[in-house]
């Protein structure tokens, strides 16, 4: 281990600041040197506005141009929270610049794109990771250590439903079609499927607890006049079990109805449940498990940071040359089963992978 700390520059004043951007000061491997954004003064507002009381503000470094800040030979890694169809762009900028990048999901909206940025990755050695703060959070650690133990059995069914309603503030998520990377899909989306992959993958010891990768897919979706999905549910088939025993996910997005980010494994012997994956870092999480024979638990968890564990988690990776949890295999996997879900919805049609 080192007491050095990774120096971190952000590209634009998105609203996910409000939780990255402490993370960053807050995490003891991590230093905020620099932010940066398009729209003039922004950056400095957005420091001021989040950063945590006491920080000195005149330690970081505000621009109004994105290039400005990659250029800057002080950062030495870059959270990347752009519009979804600006990810490839910048995050190859920085990489080009040698600089490390976390890159804020979806890592981007097709699978050439994400093969792009490993490219660039590979070539600059840099170290580059899918933004998903919920998977460092203690309470998933959980269930995989209860699937694994085999107390729910044989996992054949996961059910995954993340919502919120949209404010007049968060419109310009539904803005743009889908081929742009705007509507709930390529929003909250990218966690359901991630969350299928990853509980279907706890059933797989011998694989090593990969996410397991679905076979096909149907979907269904609500568009708006711009060809935004705001309501898209749908079925991944990952294809029978050893056993021949059917394997489907269910997953439910949507920006009409309340705030929601579950997901449920259900197995041959009983179920464990995750009552909420984004938190806030002075919620109690909560999971809970029942068994056939009608045994019943809930378990508490201490409030924990996951956006803070995520920017430790990084940082660690770049400062000890270590491979990131999260790989670039997993956001190929994902990115493929939204491009494929969003197909269906718009043919109508069962798509195989």
């Amino acid at each position: 281990m080192t007491d050095k700390k990774l120096k971190w520059g952000i590209l634009g004043a998105a609203r996910v600041n409000e939780r990255l951007l402490p993370a960053i000061i807050e995490s003891p491997n991590a230093q905020l040197v620099a932010i940066a954004s398009r729209r003039e003064g922004a950056a400095r507002a957005t420091l001021e506005k989040y950063a945590p009381q006491g920080f000195d503000l005149g330690s970081v470094q505000c621009y109004d141009s994105l290039l400005a800040l990659i250029e800057n030979p002080e950062v030495e890694a870059v959270y990347c929270p752009m519009a979804n169809n600006e990810h490839v762009t910048w995050a190859i900028h920085a990489i080009n610049a040698g600089k490390h990048v976390l890159i804020e999901k979806p890592m981007a909206l097709t699978v050439d794109d994400v093969e792009a940025i490993e490219a660039a990755a590979m070539n600059n050695k840099v170290k580059v990771m899918e933004g998903f703060m919920y998977r460092f959070h203690p309470q998933h650690a959980r269930v995989q250590e209860i699937v694994a133990s085999g107390l729910i059995g044989d996992v054949l069914s996961v059910r995954a439903s993340y919502s919120f309603l949209m404010r007049p503030a968060r419109m310009y998520r539904i803005a743009n079609g889908v081929e742009s990377g705007g509507g709930a899909m390529w929003d909250i989306g990218p966690y359901a499927i991630h969350s299928l992959r990853w509980c279907f993958g706890l059933g797989n010891a011998a694989q090593g607890y990969k996410p397991l990768e679905p076979v096909s897919v149907v979907a269904h979706a609500k568009f708006n006049e711009v060809g935004a999905d705001i309501v898209t549910s749908g079925v991944l088939d990952f294809g029978p079990d050893k056993e021949g025993r059917a394997r489907f996910g269910h997953f439910d997005i949507s920006f009409e109805r309340s705030r929601k980010s579950e997901y449920e494994i259900i197995g041959t012997k009983g179920w464990v449940k995750c009552h909420a994956a984004w938190v806030f870092q002075n919620d109690v999480p909560v999971i809970s498990w029942a068994l056939e024979d009608g045994k019943y638990a809930e378990e508490r968890f201490a409030p924990s940071n996951h956006f803070n564990l995520e920017i430790g988690h990084f940082s660690d990776c770049v400062l000890n040359d270590r491979p990131p949890y999260l790989t670039f295999e997993d956001a190929k996997a994902n990115c493929r089963a939204i491009e494929l879900a969003l197909q269906s919805a718009l043919t109508g049609r069962v798509v195989a992978f």
